[in-house]
């Protein structure tokens, strides 16, 4: 058990790094290049000692010749493996269906437009093993690469999601540079439903997550392939996968117009009877639009708790997940350092 115990502290981390692709005609061969730097064993400033043992190319039949490139690619890289699609699905589905399709320890999962250092993948396996976190996201020290606009508007959706959606006090800073545990991604990879937002279906299983500074690189002159229309649809998708906090809102809110409305009621049958300053009517049409506003609002909070609880079942939200022994999985190997390629 002891020699087993050592073998797998100093085994390599097997790392499977998984890039959607849609415009990555003039990007990926530079990044390849990057990437094709870490397939042989390296080691990371805590003297963890780790391996990229595949690439997997996710086609997501964009308007370019990224197709071509991956052939290109993959006919003179063997640690590239191309993922087709039958249609443009959108980059979270490819990044699930290049995640299911993976096999190592950790999925990496990045950008086709160069602006993710793969440099930074040994940072992230130091952060990912100081802390027992399971999935590490990117966190730039630097402004993304965007306008203004768009910027502002992702810090703000952002907020509102951590704020009203899950109510946590601490903001999520969800990116697609990120590194997840290879059981956990592949699992989220087999359930997640259709619609579902990719780190949300990963924030049901994985435990408390941790970040990783990373420097943003430019895009270069390679346009978005997000859209105005595109941005708010990711939104959406994130709003309705978060769960059923939302919906009740809905209920708290009717719960707040019906007390209101007693409370207005009382008041103005005081006012009423000690003066004859409201007019005849009012007071009983108010009190009904307040009452009868609070009792629908209410309603639906009720009848949308029954269609969260369906949502979350289409969504394919798992009641548990099993998973192998931390000990004897990559998490185990954090108090055990390797010394560099034997």
């Amino acid at each position: 058990m002891a020699n087993s115990t050592t073998e797998q502290g100093r085994r390599p981390h097997r790392i499977s790094i998984v890039i959607p692709v849609f415009q990555g005609e003039h990007t990926l061969g530079t990044l390849v290049e990057e990437i094709a730097t870490l397939t042989s064993p390296t080691q990371t400033a805590d003297g963890h000692v780790f391996e990229v043992v595949e690439l997997l190319l996710v086609n997501d039949r964009g308007p370019d010749r990224s197709d071509e490139v991956i052939r290109e690619l993959a006919s003179s890289h063997d640690f590239i493996r191309p993922v087709w699609l039958s249609r443009n699905f959108g980059q979270h589905p490819a990044t699930l269906a290049g995640m299911a399709s993976s096999s190592g320890d950790w999925i990496v999962t990045m950008d086709e437009d160069g602006q993710h250092d793969p440099a930074d993948i040994g940072n992230f396996l130091d952060v990912a093993l100081r802390s027992g976190s399971q999935l590490v996201y990117g966190d730039p020290v630097n402004p993304p690469p965007h306008n203004m606009m768009r910027n502002g508007s992702s810090r703000l959706a952002k907020w509102v999601f951590s704020t009203f959606l899950t109510g946590s006090s601490e903001v999520v800073d969800f990116q697609s540079y990120r590194m997840v545990l290879g059981e956990i991604g592949r699992s989220v990879a087999a359930y997640a439903g259709s619609g579902v937002y990719l780190d949300v279906a990963m924030g049901w299983v994985a435990g408390p997550t941790a970040a990783c500074p990373v420097r943003l690189r430019d895009e270069g002159a390679r346009r978005s392939g997000y859209t105005t229309r595109a941005l708010l649809s990711h939104f959406g998708h994130l709003v309705l996968s978060s769960g059923t906090r939302a919906l009740r809102m809905v209920s708290g809110l009717g719960v707040l117009f019906a007390l209101g409305g007693i409370a207005y009621a009382i008041y103005l049958l005081v006012v009423r009877v000690t003066s004859n300053a409201i007019p005849q009517g009012w007071t009983s049409t108010m009190v009904l639009v307040l009452l009868s506003t609070g009792a629908i609002l209410f309603s639906l909070g009720v009848i949308a708790e029954y269609v969260g609880v369906a949502v979350s079942m289409a969504m394919g939200k798992p009641l548990y997940l099993i998973v192998g022994d931390p000990k004897d999985g990559p998490l185990g190997r954090a108090g055990q350092s390797g010394t560099g390629p034997s």
